[in-house]
């Protein structure tokens, strides 16, 4: 598997139902921020979208997909200047599968979900996003994602058996696509793991260590296979992912460790030699040290102290 694949399965990506909101001009509703990562798609008109902290605001079109990290508040509206009425109130008698609406006429249809992430991980991938992704109809990937958002179109509005199984499989396509954009957009410059994808070298080494984590792999090693010297990796490595190599590695390592922790009856020994450690008592140090606590108190408890630090 590659990187992306693998960091999506280690975060159990669960996307929520729909909502699909159908909106006459003017229109302006204000969403509290997401505390993952909140996906949204325009299937019909425009509008404009706003995140805390940024300036001013993104015009969306028919096609346009957007994703909002960093549980930041948002707003979308038909025009500019129009006061917000907070979702708690737009959405207050919303059922499943139903499609809200904002005045007599339907000038704009988007529908947004969002994205649920194993807690103790979910900063692997939200911490390397920026408050605002955005994929325009335009974009390379665009035929993709034309044929998903109109797959999605059909199931927003008339849901029928087996609809939420359907869009939530809609929503981790589309997410992908958007993270490829982000990717192909950003470039390898301050996006962590991520985005370092896009660097040849660098992208092949974290493909090699997602392929083979338990590999007693050294940076010199990791240069060889990627036809770098040692020095050249590993100030690359460090300068697009954020970390040195074996840092990644380590976190990684943990990571998944502590995931098999919580969802199997494996022994403490067993996952650590899965995941490279002879020992397991190096095991429980390099987790306490990634996790914040020892296995066995984070397989009683299934927490973590505090928000450790990803791998950016």
């Amino acid at each position: 598997m590659d990187p992306l694949t693998d960091v999506l399965a280690l975060l159990d990506l669960r996307g929520a139902q729909f909502a699909r909101l159908e909106a006459q001009e003017p229109w302006a509703v204000g969403f509290s921020g997401y505390r993952h990562i909140k996906f949204g798609a325009v299937l019909q008109g425009g509008c404009r979208i706003s995140v805390a902290g940024l300036p001013g605001s993104v015009m969306l079109g028919e096609g346009d997909c957007y994703l909002i990290g960093s549980g930041r508040a948002y707003e979308l509206s038909g025009g500019p200047a129009v006061p917000a009425v907070p979702s708690a109130e737009v959405f207050a008698d919303y059922t499943e599968g139903a499609t809200v609406r904002i005045g007599s006429a339907c000038d704009a249809v988007v529908v947004g979900c969002g994205f649920d992430l194993d807690e103790a991980n979910a900063a692997v991938l939200v911490d390397v996003l920026p408050p605002l992704v955005h994929l325009g109809a335009a974009a390379g990937t665009a035929g993709a994602v034309r044929a998903a958002l109109e797959l999605l179109r059909t199931e927003t509005e008339s849901p029928g058996w087996g609809t939420p199984f359907v869009t939530e499989r809609l929503a981790h396509v589309l997410l992908v696509h958007l993270l490829r954009a982000h990717v192909a957009e950003r470039g390898t410059a301050g996006g962590g793991w991520l985005t370092a994808l896009a660097d040849r070298q660098i992208g092949a080494a974290l493909a090699l260590m997602h392929e083979t984590p338990a590999h007693r792999w050294t940076v010199a090693g990791l240069a060889a296979k990627v036809g770098m010297s040692r020095s050249q990796f590993a100030a690359r490595f460090s300068e697009c992912v954020g970390v040195p190599p074996l840092e990644y590695l380590v976190s990684w390592r943990i990571r998944s460790a502590a995931r098999e922790l919580r969802t199997t009856d494996r022994t403490v020994s067993a996952i650590a030699s899965r995941w490279g450690y002879g020992a397991e008592s190096s095991f429980s140090h390099a987790f306490k040290r990634v996790m914040g606590v020892a296995p066995g108190r984070y397989r009683v408890t299934g927490t973590h102290a505090g928000r450790e630090t990803a791998p950016r």
